[in-house]
């Protein structure tokens, strides 16, 4: 790993506090990481950007998949994951997430957390799309991620785990061996620390969440604009396959200009036997596949997507007016009233959906610890990219990697901090460098690109529009470093020029992949390559970022991820 030396514009850091571990997100994946931290006996902080349950987890609706029911085993819900992946899963990484899960599951319930449970007593278990089991967990009909973000943020506070809320992460700190040695932050608003800022410590866990802002309309929070990815590129870590962005097929649908979140409507509604159909009633997945509604959803979203397409339609309807007033009140709950907010409700009526962009596979390469490129940085939850999740995310598989690496990774630090006394030291950072910096987008260049990657990179793909993309958003590139190196000028310094800035870096790499990805797998949907290639394709795509700001963009000769590092991971305890 060579470290890039480029950071973003921003004041030199006027505070700092020193810990063993810094967890940057407050979802599943931070906070248990966080809490298993702690609970080894490592002086732990946990930085999230608003507040400790504002991520993506409370907004899960769904539940988490895992063998916990009568019949299920984790042998089948590997297969369901590994048809889902189309091919470029790593097949280690899932054995690990479902034999490893029902526990991780049961150590989440030990938490505090409470989950549904049927008219005998166990869990109450449901279906979504590619799962051939009921295996999915839900809590309060459909608030599985609220329950789940309660329960985990009552430990912390119990366990009086050091936060600072309210903080956007700059960028990582090294020490003169270039390994980890904390980030720099920006505390926004009233507290202990305000303004610039950094934690130092030898280990730093990535678990920022999604990038969806990066479209015009995702289900993503606002806060979802991929600080993490772009964090690890430029402190030199490699990000693979985000150009493997899922689109949930079925997100309320508020209009053709409807910007921003958008309400989701859960795949766990077909699971229990909602029907997809056009305005005319025609119900179109049944003979599209042998799931029909609760096909993957790479398969759901093109088919949604080609219907409306034929119909010259904004929109499809997803049916679920069977299910009765009983059942939507205390079943589906929260997407009755989100419904409801907006005109619609499904008791008397089809509700007009759309796919909207909901999920990225990729992100900061890992290994089955959570381990990065670069030594000290970990990254879990949808910041990462594990290899369970291939080129299409099996349904309410994301809660439970969230669970599963979280541990492994809090495994993992403990090791190592027991076998190396010199990492008991506070790391000395050293000072980052005068150049090269990254420029600064002003903060209404988020809005521009938003527009060009839903019109050039969203369900559907293909060399014109990506190249289009790829040219606006080089021009958005080149004009903002152009002003910095011809003139001294950039941006100036703040939460909404620095998401700006993330959300064209990680823009630009998806685009890149994109482009390079001559065929059609999983939720990279290209119009001009319509078929799988498992001879060419069957790979993975690396990105990295060059000192000079560019792009490295290359392939895997295989579809196995290369090792992260060199040298033996510690003894597992």
């Amino acid at each position: 790993m060579t470290s890039t030396g480029i950071r973003l514009h921003a004041p030199a850091p006027g505070w700092a506090i020193a810990a063993d571990v810094v967890v940057v997100g407050s979802g599943v994946a931070g906070l248990t990481a966080a809490l298993r931290c702690e609970a080894a006996g490592l002086s732990t902080v946990v930085v999230t950007k608003a507040r400790l349950d504002d991520g993506s987890t409370r907004w899960a609706q769904g539940g988490i998949a895992a063998a916990l029911g009568e019949g299920d085993t984790p042998e089948q819900h590997l297969e369901d994951t590994l048809v889902a992946g189309a091919g470029l899963c790593d097949e280690t990484a899932v054995r690990l997430l479902v034999t490893e899960g029902p526990g991780a599951v049961r150590r989440l319930i030990e938490t505090g957390a409470h989950f549904d449970e049927s008219s005998e007593g166990g869990l109450a278990l449901t279906r979504e799309g590619g799962h051939h089991r009921r295996r999915i967990a839900h809590a309060g009909g459909d608030a599985t991620g609220a329950e789940i973000s309660r329960a985990l943020v009552e430990a912390v506070r119990a366990r009086g785990l050091r936060t600072i809320e309210n903080a956007l992460v700059l960028d990582l700190l090294t020490d003169a061996e270039g390994r980890t040695a904390g980030v720099t932050l920006h505390v926004m608003g009233e507290g202990q620390h305000d303004g610039v800022g950094a934690v130092h410590a030898p280990a730093v866990v990535l678990a920022t969440g999604g990038m969806g802002q990066v479209f015009a309309a995702t289900t993503n929070p606002s806060v979802s604009t991929g600080d993490g990815v772009a964090l690890a590129l430029r402190a030199g870590a490699e990000v693979s396959d985000l150009e493997f962005v899922q689109f949930h097929p079925t997100v309320l649908f508020l209009g053709s200009d409807a910007e921003g979140q958008q309400p989701l409507v859960s795949e766990a509604v077909r699971g229990e036997g909602a029907h997809l159909v056009d305005a005319d009633g025609v119900r179109f997945m049944a003979g599209q596949h042998e799931l029909a509604e609760l096909a993957p959803r790479d398969i759901v979203a093109k088919a949604i997507t080609r219907r409306m397409q034929e119909q010259d339609a904004g929109h499809m309807f997803l049916d679920a007016r069977h299910f009765g007033a009983e059942m939507w009140e205390h079943r589906f709950p929260t997407i009755l009233a989100a419904c409801r907010a907006n005109g619609i409700d499904p008791v008397t009526e089809p509700i007009p959906i759309a796919p909207a962009a909901h999920y990225a596979s990729g992100g900061v390469r890992t290994d089955d610890h959570g381990r990065t490129t670069v030594p000290g940085l970990y990254a879990s939850g949808e910041c990462a990219c594990t290899g369970v999740h291939g080129a299409n995310r099996l349904a309410s598989n994301s809660l439970l990697e969230g669970l599963v690496y979280a541990e492994r990774i809090a495994a993992d630090i403990a090791a190592e901090r027991a076998a190396d006394g010199l990492r008991a030291r506070v790391p000395e950072p050293v000072p980052h460098p005068d150049k090269p910096a990254h420029p600064l987008l002003a903060p209404e260049s988020r809005f521009a690109i938003q527009r060009i990657m839903t019109q050039g990179a969203g369900v559907l793909r293909g060399a014109d529009s990506l190249a289009g993309a790829a040219e606006q958003l080089q021009r958005l590139h080149t004009d903002a470093r152009d002003a910095l190196d011809v003139h001294g000028k950039t941006a100036e310094p703040g939460v909404d020029s620095w998401e700006a800035t993330n959300l064209l870096c990680v823009a630009r790499v998806l685009v890149a992949a994109a482009r390079l990805r001559e065929e059609t797998r999983g939720c990279h949907w290209r119009e001009d390559h319509a078929e799988r290639d498992d001879a060419h394709w069957r790979r993975h795509i690396v990105v990295t970022l060059d000192p000079d700001r560019s792009l490295a963009v290359h392939p895997t000769d295989t579809a196995d991820f290369p090792p992260t590092r060199s040298y033996p991971a510690p003894q597992e305890q």
